[in-house]
């Protein structure tokens, strides 16, 4: 069958790419050359952002690492340091305690095993809103505010991981559990060497999406190091920046920390995104 080539409808659906990528790089593009001008140039009442780089780059992005009294910024590598442990501990707990958990529902058979399963997944239907006040209370008796494991642990339990994980794990054909039964394997074994190689896209799909979510924690951080600023993450850090009691921001501070914050979730879905694509459209078996 002959393909028609209609060349209006090639050039509107190019013309319609081109507008989406622009409108999408466009921000940030505003972001960067906004964090290499000057202070000066920002807050001239005669004129609007310049649309090329400034020659402020390395003083503002120097200001934005160390941080600065005098601006009320606090330094951007701590800030970048506690966001990635914190994203990287909330990725890497998720992941497991959601890949044992998804393990336990399909392959062991206990009383009550699927009224566990529909209580975990009913958590997704309770806000964060919801959750946060009792949350924050068992925290504070357990003696964890201004913690590192505060700042985790809660984040920890993700009923959407252990969901998709025992969607998956149902896919894998029985023939392989008992193939390892009668090879001798008990289900430790057959989860190292059986399930979790299959697993292996869908884990580091899954990794890509809960780092970022992760990194992108705003309200808990906020609540739970409120008094502690060594534990702030970057997000919290914009916010401090902002916050300058009626007086002008300092827009190119603020944007160059933007630009530090979106580095590190960038290079871990370049890195990773070979590995993305197939955890979310193929099943590796």
């Amino acid at each position: 069958m002959m393909v028609e080539r209609r060349p209006v409808l090639t050039f509107m659906t190019h013309a319609l790419l081109i507008l989406g990528i622009v409108i999408m790089l466009l921000p940030i593009y505003v972001a960067f050359v906004t964090s290499t001008q000057s202070i000066e140039t920002l807050n001239s009442a005669t004129q609007v952002i310049p649309m090329l780089p400034g020659h402020d780059f390395a003083t503002n992005y120097q200001t934005a690492l160390v941080g600065s009294s005098q601006y009320n910024i606090p330094p951007a590598l701590l800030l970048l340091w506690n966001s990635f442990l914190m994203a990287l501990a909330i990725a890497v707990g998720k992941i497991i305690l959601a890949l044992i958990s998804a393990y336990a529902v399909v392959y062991f058979n206990f009383r009550f095993k699927m009224l566990f399963f529909w209580a975990i997944f009913l958590t997704l239907m309770l806000p964060v809103e919801v959750r946060i006040v009792p949350t924050y209370d068992i925290v504070i008796n357990l003696g964890m505010l201004n913690t590192f494991a505060g700042l985790t642990l809660p984040l920890i339990a993700s009923a959407t991981a252990t969901f998709m994980f025992r969607q998956f794990f149902m896919t894998i054909p029985r023939q392989y559990a008992e193939a390892a039964a009668i090879d001798g394997a008990g289900p430790v074994r057959f989860f190292i060497d059986v399930v979790l190689p299959l697993s292996k896209t869908n884990i580091v799909a899954l990794f890509i999406v809960i780092f970022i979510y992760g990194w992108n924690q705003f309200l808990w951080p906020l609540i739970i190091t409120s008094s502690d600023q060594s534990l702030h993450t970057i997000v919290m850090g914009l916010m401090q920046i902002a916050d300058t009691l009626g007086q002008i921001p300092n827009w190119n501070f603020i944007m160059a920390e933007v630009m530090l914050a979106t580095i590190i979730p960038v290079l871990i879905v370049v890195i990773m995104q070979r590995w993305f694509v197939k955890g979310l459209m193929e099943t590796d078996k």
